[in-house]
């Protein structure tokens, strides 16, 4: 799998697999930044936060843009997500992320909606 196709896939499955999943491909120190009234988190709680928790039903990325430079990479695009009783969320979102030996973990992660 190619590096564009790694990251991309890593970026769907912190929408649709919850927050152990993204726990997992994350760093440590990672901070993550979502609309008011959530705000910027880091550390665990990260892992507390709805806004990161939940699963989404289904996602669609789109404008997608990736710049890789040694060990870092930056995806930025537009998203399209449902889940179960919140109406359609659209925004655009960055995530940065940095190769740890042979695995990619996310540092930073910003939305902004759209709508």
């Amino acid at each position: 799998m190619t590096i564009e196709a790694t990251l991309w896939d890593q970026e769907e499955r912190f929408w649709t697999q919850g927050a152990d999943s993204a726990r997992s491909m994350s760093a440590k120190t990672a901070v993550f930044v979502f609309p008011y009234p959530t705000g910027i988190l880091s550390g665990d709680a990260l892992w507390r936060e709805a806004d990161v928790a939940q699963r989404w039903r289904s996602v669609v990325m789109s404008e997608q843009v990736l710049s890789v430079e040694g060990n870092i990479a930056v995806l930025a695009y537009r998203v399209s997500a449902e889940r179960g009783d919140i109406p359609l969320y659209e925004a655009l979102c960055t995530s940065t992320y940095l190769k740890d030996d042979t695995k990619w973990l996310r540092l930073t992660h910003q939305q902004t909606p759209t709508s």
